[in-house]
């Protein structure tokens, strides 16, 4: 799998499958992506292979980075500072979204109501617990 930010400036390789995929509803997923809801894939952090450029991340909580590219802003990644093994990349930013598909929304307590998504997967009203 192949992926990278809007502009080609980040670019990047996974030969693995996620661990896990999921829908974000919250606050912060909207705010950074523009979009009602977030769609994240997880992997180990030496899964992924940087074939060009550098995400610039910033802390948007105690424990939180967010990634994106620095010249076309495209929101890329997500990583908890408290679990430095694991690296979660936007599944949007794959050349191909279709071929991750994601297994539970979270912070379902936070969908906007205009937005009605007919599938079945968990869902969490807060983090999965």
């Amino acid at each position: 799998m192949k992926g990278g930010c809007h502009c080609g400036d980040i670019r990047y390789e996974i030969q693995f499958k996620p661990f896990d995929a999921d829908i974000c509803h919250c606050r912060d997923c909207q705010k950074v992506t523009g979009s009602p809801i977030g769609v994240w894939m997880d992997f180990k952090t030496e899964q992924i292979t940087w074939l060009k450029g550098v995400i610039t991340e910033y802390q948007s909580s105690t424990n939180i980075f967010r990634g994106f590219c620095l010249k076309c802003g495209s929101t890329l990644s997500y990583r908890n500072s408290d679990q430095p093994a694991y690296f979660t990349l936007s599944i949007t930013s794959l050349d191909d979204p279709n071929i991750v598909e994601p297994n539970y929304h979270i912070y379902t307590d936070n969908q906007v109501n205009w937005l009605t998504i007919q599938d079945d997967c968990k869902r969490y009203p807060k983090e999965r617990s």
